[in-house]
């Protein structure tokens, strides 16, 4: 009989191992997690009835034991009757681990632990679930939220998740761990803020509390575990005390992985030389590659085809093999079929012919059966990275090509009729999409931006989105960095989270859109935590903390792109709004959809100067001064656009909404037509008005225009000027919202854990 299993963690881990288990039976977890600061039971630790001792048994300081199943094969005891609570007696315990073993005899029995009845509160915050996790994205990542066995239905239903914590250290700044837990239900829940509910644990204690395991989950130890999780993590007088533990394990060796020498996208994004493989006479892929690179103004003197038997192409030369191109180019754009790929790659780097490669290809690893073309394709890189050279970078495969601005050239396979560029200076957005298609899609909808670099990364057999971001986040020309990604590369999401971090601290943007949400991780484990912490939820949580903007839909991805575009360069202050219409409806609209924001009352001369703009329309009878101001479809252009300047002036207001429901005939709302005297673009117009107090304000404010297709030309005029302008009030309200509070994250003063 043990009473008690000591040692560090390790060596608890190593233990487990030694026995040739991959979880850890009870006394093990208890072990641990006392190891971290956490009270646990007193209690024994039997292989069966016969080693139970009456004076042990007496010395537990309760009248009442609890009697628990310990076995490797079993991870929710209640769930299979493994778990009794009796009177402390021997007969009562005899009985109970009797009873156990009956009802699960076909399940290979450790043992039983008998620990003390620890008396608790079972209401909602009185339990507590503290997780630790490791996940292939991010590697390890810590859980707090409610607990007992409704946590998973509680978590879910308290806003998708968002009633719990997600943590990982390195990426959670220890100075902003009271915030962040401050911000969601648990906290709030435990500290007394639900009424009538006791302070069960002051904010300064859950902070320390999930501080110390963030501290375990960097240690070497925590590497070996697949999953540690307390539940419940009860409540008492003499702290947080430990009810269930579960622990698995898993095999903390990761093969080494030369590293990418990401300083060579440089070649890739602003070539000097390319060279392409797999053009053909007829249009193909690469034919349509080759005349959209000539068409794009790159230098045909500098760009080389591979291609026997014939001399140039296109009025580009051509060359045999790779072996007889004249020179190491910066960039060749590979492509050829899925099959011949492994061997041209290893063509390219036998000869060391490129510094960066595009692999245009798909059926490279992503289908069953194609596992040995992206293995040997591997297996060259890697031979190559141990090599003075380092060897190229690789993009793809199955992707649709890089457009660069900078570099000067496209090899998206899409011909130009089908998705013209501007041809003016370059946007400041960089988009990074796992996608191809939806690159070019949203790159047709947001062709006014004109996009510095849009990256379709395909399959990162080698390049991944974490390299792209590490490297493009020192391209000052860069100010919103939009990622659509379905899956990280293991351990990628952790890097890519370490770029947008130091890209969002410069007050830069980085909006993410996070495909594949299926919760494998959930379905993958019997634990509560993966359950209410799937991948993308995971996800989220670290990279709003991290100030990424996070797009819901993709429509939103488009929207929130172009919003943090047009307002790179404003301020967000706070979260008190102004807002603005001329339609009673929109002011109940704005009112009903301000999410992270407050309607302010304005300051005395604000206030004043709209009681005079009502008065001078002969308003004030009809509707009063207030936020949101009712300029009625009475109010005209030019004490409309007074009415904005004097709410955008006021100190009070920190961000601002215009609704124009643009049906009204007092404002210019139409295009010039024989059948109006009106001009949606004069000099007078509410939206030449609007454009020109956009540009002289740094506040950040968006505007709406709620109107049909005949008030498209209205709000593309906005759009033009860069005013970010919606079709409906609350949309526009939500996705403000949206981009103000990552905004805010970052800059609002973080709460130390010892405050």
């Amino acid at each position: 009989m043990r009473a008690v299993i000591d040692g560090g963690a390790a060596e608890i881990i190593a233990g487990a191992r030694a026995d040739g288990r991959d979880t850890l039976l009870d006394p093990e977890g208890f072990a641990l997690v006392r190891e971290l600061g956490v009270a646990v039971p007193a209690h024994l630790y039997l292989s069966g009835p016969e080693e139970l001792r009456d004076a042990e048994l007496a010395a537990l300081p309760s009248d009442r034991v609890v009697v628990k199943v310990v076995s490797s094969q079993i991870l929710h005891k209640t769930d299979v009757g493994g778990v009794v609570i009796v009177p402390r007696e021997r007969a009562a315990v005899e009985r109970a681990m009797g009873g156990i073993a009956a009802r699960i005899a076909a399940t290979a029995i450790a043992g039983y632990t008998i620990h003390e009845y620890v008396p608790h509160d079972d209401s909602l915050g009185a339990q507590l679930l503290l997780g630790l996790r490791w996940t292939e994205d991010f590697g390890p990542v810590v859980t707090c939220g409610p607990g007992g066995v409704l946590a998973e239905f509680v978590s879910r239903e308290l806003s998708g998740g968002r009633g719990v914590a997600i943590m990982a250290p390195g990426l959670t700044r220890p100075e902003r761990l009271q915030r962040l837990l401050g911000r969601k239900a648990i906290a709030r829940l435990v500290g007394g803020e639900v009424r009538g509910a006791p302070v069960r644990l002051p904010p300064t204690a859950l902070a320390g509390l999930v501080e110390r395991f963030l501290d375990f989950a960097a240690s070497p130890a925590a590497r070996s575990l697949r999953e540690l999780e307390i539940n419940p993590l009860v409540v008492t007088d003499r702290g947080p005390t430990a009810l269930d533990v579960l622990g698995t394990l898993r095999d903390p060796a990761t093969p080494a992985q030369p590293q990418r020498p990401i300083h060579k996208l440089h070649a890739l994004l602003q070539p000097t030389r390319i060279a392409l493989i797999g053009v053909s006479d007829a249009m193909n892929p690469g034919r349509i590659i080759l005349q959209n690179l000539l068409q794009d103004g790159f230098p045909a003197q500098r760009v080389t085809v591979v291609k026997p038997g014939i001399d140039e192409i296109d009025g580009v030369r051509c060359v045999a093999d790779i072996a007889s191109l004249p020179e190491r180019a910066d960039l060749l754009v590979l492509s050829v079929a899925a099959a011949r790929t492994p061997e041209t790659l290893e063509q390219i780097v036998r000869h060391r012919a490129a510094e960066s490669v595009i692999v245009i290809p798909g059926g490279l690893g992503e289908r069953p059966g194609s596992e040995d073309l992206k293995r040997r394709m591997r297996t060259a890189l890697h031979g190559a990275r141990a090599s003075d050279w380092q060897g190229p970078v690789v993009n793809g495969g199955n992707c649709l090509g890089v457009r660069s601005v900078p570099g000067g050239y496209d090899t998206m396979f899409i011909p130009k009729y089908k998705l013209p560029w501007p041809s003016g200076p370059a946007g400041p957005v960089a988009i990074v999409s796992q996608s191809g298609a939806l690159a070019v899609a949203k790159s047709s909808k947001l062709v006014s931006l004109n996009p510095r670099y849009v990256i379709s990364v395909g399959n990162q057999t080698d390049l991944t989105a974490g390299d792209y971001l590490t490297y493009l986040k020192d391209d000052t020309g860069v100010a919103v960095f939009a990622c659509y990604v379905e899956g990280f590369r293991p351990l990628d999401g952790r890097r890519w989270l370490e770029a947008a971090a130091e890209i969002t601290a410069t007050g830069r943007a980085v909006v993410l859109y996070r495909g594949g949400r299926t919760p494998a991780g959930a379905r993958a484990t019997a634990s509560h935590t993966a359950a209410i912490a799937g991948d993308y939820v995971v996800t989220r949580e670290l990279a709003e903390e991290a100030g990424v903007v996070i797009a819901d839909s993709l429509a939103d991805f488009e929207d929130l792109i172009r919003l943090c575009t047009l307002l790179h360069d404003k301020r967000v202050r706070g979260r008190r709004l102004g807002a603005v219409t001329n339609a009673g409806f929109e002011c109940v609209a704005i009112a009903d959809s301000l999410g992270p924001f407050r309607l302010e009352a304005f300051g005395e001369d604000t206030s004043a100067r709209l009681a005079e703009l009502l008065e001078s329309r002969r308003l004030e009878a009809v509707v009063a001064v207030g936020n949101p101001v009712d300029l009625t479809p009475i109010m005209d252009d030019e004490p409309f656009d007074a009415a904005v300047r004097a709410v955008l002036e006021d100190d009070r207001i920190d961000v601002g909404i215009v609704g124009c429901v643009p049906l009204t005939g007092a404002l210019q709302t139409l295009p010039r037509g024989a059948a109006h005297g009106e001009d949606v673009s004069g000099p007078g117009s509410i939206a030449s008005r609007l454009a020109a107090r956009f540009r002289g304000s740094d506040k950040a404010w968006v505007a709406v225009v709620d109107g049909g297709p005949p008030y498209d030309v209205m709000a593309a005029q906005l759009e033009g000027a860069g005013v970010p302008t919606f079709r409906t009030a609350d949309r526009a309200l939500r996705l403000f919202g949206t981009y103000c509070e990552s905004r805010l994250r970052l800059t609002e003063a973080p709460h130390r854990v010892g405050d």
